[in-house]
């Protein structure tokens, strides 16, 4: 007779969850990280895509249909989609930088001004929107073809900052 117990013979050692192996964060960190970039998604789609309604609706007279339909999808885009993921990636962000323990990252540190510039760049087309909605605007179709640049030019650096961690 062999020593060694057939399978079930033993003591039956209760079920315990596996850790994660080493190095791999926990599922709930993955899951918290893919709605953070669904959200930056969402946001960075609004954020270029409202300063391109504003050079539309410059070119409508105000008073038109073409003007009060403007004023409705800005408002739409600014509220539904915009200010939610604005809020959002700023709450899973910082849940991420906790629990990663990145605040004492200097290329975070760097990071956060930039999602800083994007919340102020949110800001200022907002009050946009209240300008146009109350036929108020002043500034040339150009502008805002130029304004639109400013998020690409913030996504690019956060990107890289967060991809390398230069520093």
């Amino acid at each position: 007779m062999s020593s060694a117990c057939s399978p079930g013979c033993g003591p039956v050692e209760p079920s315990l969850p596996r850790p994660a192996p080493r190095g791999r964060p926990p599922l709930l960190y993955l899951w918290i990280k893919a709605f953070h970039v669904i959200a930056i998604i969402a946001w960075m789609a609004a954020l270029l895509y409202l300063p391109r309604l504003f050079v539309y609706h410059c070119e409508a007279p105000a008073g038109s249909p073409q003007s009060e339909t403007f004023k409705i999808m800005e408002r739409r885009l600014l509220k539904a989609i915009m200010t939610p993921a604005m809020v959002v990636t700023w709450v899973l962000g910082l849940y991420l930088a906790y629990a990663g323990g990145w605040f004492a990252s200097g290329w975070l540190h760097a990071k956060l001004l930039l999602v800083v510039g994007l919340s102020a760049a949110h800001g200022f087309l907002a009050g946009c929107v209240r300008r146009f909605a109350g036929d108020r605007n002043e500034r040339p179709a150009r502008f805002y073809r130029i304004i639109n640049e400013v998020p690409t030019l913030l996504m690019i650096g956060i990107v890289i900052l967060v991809i390398v961690k230069p520093f």
